[in-house]
């Protein structure tokens, strides 16, 4: 009977750990993230209401969601433009591994270098989806011919309602024109165009239900409700188990014991009833012995009687 209980038992557990991996399925939305874009992605789905959970790896964080709000977690971050591009900066990209660089390649770097610069720092005003900086430095296309001025363009993906365009706009423009050579006078400004787009609204989720038992629940809860059902069910069982177990073995040891003492029992009556009826057989015996000797007795008197008549 503890054989059986004890493998019921571990039989239930082993299904109610396969059950509770198996109902959620987790998929990686995110892999090889930095700290800040895995807290900032966290945040922005939590707000939702979809969790995700956050490991780390070698190369970097992995964001892992449940595989049926797959979909609604990466239409969230392109609405956000999360993960945000990373920006190299001017010693990442000036770094030479060549003995000799040429003035092409060098002046590449350097128009590479600042616009990333500009970017990331754009990239940090509040309400700021995307920003891209695009430069054009002074350059004689040919000996002999005018110098084109420097040029820049801004483009900025913005999030509606948090972001102040009569604010921001005129800092936007002071900054870049302080940032690139030959742009910070009158005829630079002209040459500075800066292009606002807003970002597509998150749509609101479709409200979607599923039936998981005896219960009418939305699509994003039914896994919640599903794990809460199968741990309800597998805790009872474990304990009807228990239960079980330890009724059982209770209820053998009372068994054992009652018989015990009902052979106890027994035995003393069998003791009990030897003992009379040896105490029978000797006053049996006593009593034959007495009613013998008075028979004698009284035989040998009544022939001394009969002798004096």
């Amino acid at each position: 009977m503890f054989n059986l209980t004890r493998k019921l038992a571990c039989l239930l557990v082993t299904l109610f750990l396969s059950l509770l991996v198996g109902c959620v399925t987790q998929v990686n939305l995110q892999t090889g993230l930095a700290d800040a874009d895995a807290n900032e992605i966290l945040t922005l789905l939590k707000r939702h209401g979809i969790s995700a959970t956050k490991t780390r790896a070698k190369d970097g964080l992995i964001l892992s969601v449940p595989e049926g709000q797959l979909a609604r977690a990466a239409e969230l971050m392109q609405a956000a433009g999360l993960p945000k591009a990373r920006h190299s900066t001017l010693g990442q990209v000036f770094k030479k591994e060549g003995m000799i660089s040429t003035p092409l390649e060098e002046r590449a770097r350097y128009l590479h270098g600042l616009s990333q610069e500009l970017e990331y720092t754009l990239s940090q005003i509040d309400g700021v989806v995307m920003a891209r900086v695009h430069v054009v430095l002074p350059e004689r296309v040919a000996p002999g011919e005018p110098i084109q001025p420097s040029s820049a363009s801004v483009f900025l993906k913005y999030e509606e309602g948090a972001f102040n365009e009569d604010l921001i706009v005129p800092r936007v423009k002071r900054l870049v024109l302080t940032s690139i050579p030959g742009l910070a006078d009158e005829a630079g400004a002209r040459k500075l165009s800066v292009v606002l787009i807003p970002a597509e609204a998150i749509p609101a989720p479709p409200v979607e239900w599923q039936q998981v038992g005896p219960f009418m629940v939305e699509v994003n809860s039914a896994d919640e409700l599903r794990i809460a059902i199968y741990v309800v069910l597998s805790v009872g069982g474990l304990l009807a188990c228990t239960s079980l177990y330890f009724g059982s073995h209770y209820f053998i040891s009372w068994k054992k014991m009652r018989v015990a003492k009902l052979a106890e029992k027994e035995l003393a009556l069998h003791e009990e009833l030897k003992k009379k009826i040896k105490q029978d057989e000797k006053d049996n015996g006593r009593s034959a012995k007495r009613s013998g000797g008075g028979s004698q007795t009284q035989t040998e008197g009544g022939g001394a009687v009969f002798g004096a008549a």
